[in-house]
């Protein structure tokens, strides 16, 4: 085992030296801050427009930043941290790729939305976009969790960064979609992107490790802090780039009520599938956070509160049962080893949340929306493209995603070389936080099926 525990002194240094390098030269070159950032341009813009200095977007933006950042870095890491033995990785390797994911994705968004006279212009909205972006690498962090060392990890990040800020331009740029909190370019990409990676780097061995796959009570308590975090602060998620007034406030109306109607369907449907009307804890630590994820889309849309509770109650339904019937024909049928559950948490209620986005698109009318819809639908209100053409391109935007998704992953799964070499963990001791930190070397653990304690040795 200690050829596994020293098998990163020289990767991980070198990847981590190499990819910060390579970003500290490109922001050298290319990254600059933008018109509210920058002491000399925004100090001309007030004088231009008689302006103050609380009309800086900084104002408007930061509380929100705060909340997706809490959740990127808090929610995502925590959640995470159920399995019995691999509590450090979680968090931590969640720290890592997100790290990096920020730097990354701030450029490969850059060129793509915000490239002017051969620069970048960055601040605070790019700050979020690129939490965004981080966020779908952490959903498929989720799929793959235990069984790839950092530096695969890294290594996928660098692809899938690039592929997300490529499939999120084409959507909402090129076709004009509209997916104010990512039900299709995070929830489903992420998703759908792991899986596929899962899937190509299956371990038919993995029964070697499955007694670490489980969890105890104190890790599912930690993990609890994590769904609670991101329950907390997903309508700031949904709602921190939308238009200031009426969509953000909205945004946050319709994810709140969402929500709340699916932690109440968790909590139902997991009582309802268990012997004696027991609870699960794996459910209500993931399907309640679904009703946030299926709104993502039509969330800032007229989706009405009725509208909002309906949808959030679906998704947690489906979300449980997918805990309880799909995750286990995935491994056992499809080959699929998905340790978090990702297509149940953000796979399925992201496809769900796409095609609720185009119903609600195909149904706006003027009458509704009056002259809010200029900031909605834009293509609608200036005339050159009708609700129901609206509903075609939100779900051509699905078709898309997925494409990207599945051709992604293929790309990094079937990277065999030099994927399965990195460090990777042997099937024997996947699930294990040992191999990789220092001072874990002293303590074995009573390890059962199910949830077990973990004992210090004596």
């Amino acid at each position: 085992m200690s050829g596994h525990a020293t098998s990163l002194r020289l990767k991980l240094p070198a990847i981590c030296f190499l990819l910060q390098l390579l970003t500290i030269i490109l922001f050298a070159v290319y990254v600059r801050y933008d018109e509210e950032t920058s002491a000399n341009l925004w100090h001309q813009k007030l004088r231009h427009h008689n302006g103050s200095n609380l009309d800086n977007d900084f104002y408007f933006r930061y509380p929100s930043f705060q909340d997706v950042h809490t959740m990127i870095f808090i929610g995502f890491g925590f959640l995470m941290t159920f399995l019995k033995r691999y509590g450090f990785s979680s968090v931590a390797f969640n720290f890592l790729i997100a790290a990096f994911a920020i730097q990354w994705s701030t450029l490969i968004q850059g060129f793509l939305h915000s490239f002017h006279n051969g620069k970048i212009h960055v601040g605070i909205e790019s700050m979020i976009n690129a939490d965004f972006c981080s966020g779908a690498i952490l959903i498929s962090f989720g799929a793959v969790l235990g069984k790839t060392s950092p530096v695969q990890l890294l290594l996928m990040t660098l692809l899938e960064v690039t592929l997300f800020g490529i499939n999120e331009y084409i959507l909402l740029s090129l076709i004009g979609a509209k997916d104010a909190g990512g039900s299709m370019t995070i929830h489903t990409f992420g998703a759908y992107f792991g899986l596929t990676v899962s899937r190509l780097l299956y371990r038919p061995h993995l029964n070697k490790s499955r007694q670490r796959e489980g969890s105890v009570y104190h890790s599912d308590l930690f993990a609890m802090i994590g769904t609670i975090y991101l329950w907390l602060f997903w309508p700031s998620f949904n709602s921190a780039v939308t238009a200031h007034g009426d969509d953000q406030h909205r945004t946050v109306l319709n994810t709140y009520f969402s929500l709340a109607a699916s932690t109440l369907a968790t909590f139902a449907i997991s009582s309802l599938i268990n012997g004696e009307g027991k609870l699960d804890m794996v459910h209500i630590q993931n399907a309640a956070l679904a009703g946030g994820v299926v709104v993502g889309t039509s969330a800032e849309m007229m989706l009405t509160p009725f509208g909002a509770m309906i949808a959030g109650f679906l998704a947690g339904t489906i979300s449980t049962l997918g805990f309880k019937f799909i995750t286990p024909i995935l491994d056992s049928k499809l080959k699929i080893q998905d340790t978090c559950g990702v297509h149940n948490l953000h796979g399925l209620p992201g496809v769900l949340g796409a095609l609720l986005g185009a119903l609600v698109a195909g149904l706006a009318t003027q009458d509704v929306y009056g002259d809010g819809m200029e900031d909605v639908f834009p293509f609608i209100a200036d005339g050159s493209r009708t609700a129901r053409y609206q509903a075609i391109y939100q779900l051509l935007a699905l078709l898309i995603t997925l494409a990207f998704a599945f051709i992604g992953g293929s790309a990094v799964g079937e990277s065999r070389f030099p994927m399965s070499f990195l460090a990777s963990p042997p099937d024997t001791q996947c699930f294990e936080d040992q191999i990789y930190w220092e001072g874990l070397s002293s303590f074995s653990f009573n390890i059962s099926k199910g949830r077990g304690k973990a004992q210090p040795a004596q």
